[in-house]
Parts: C-alpha cells; structure tokens; sequence
C-alpha cells in the first residue's frame, strides 16, 4: 500500500455504521416512549 492512500472500508465500517444508525433510532423510539408520559425537555 502506497503512502498517503486511505485503506479501503470493510464489513466492519459497515457494521459500525448501522450499530450507530440503531443506536439512534432507539434513543428516537426511547423518547418518543418518555413524551407519552407526559415528561418534558426542560
């Protein structure tokens, strides 16, 4: 590999990527959960 040339991403960016992206659709789903009780953002 040449100096200066950025590795290719493999299966495990692309992991990375969706563990992120499910992170945060839970913490959407997890407020959306806390708002039906009534609780705010102060």
């Amino acid at each position: 590999m040449a100096r200066g040339e950025d590795p290719a991403p493999d299966v495990y960016v692309g992991l990375l990527f969706v563990a992120v992206a499910s992170l945060l659709v839970g913490c959407g789903f997890l407020i959306l959960e806390i708002s039906s009780y009534g609780w705010q953002f102060s």
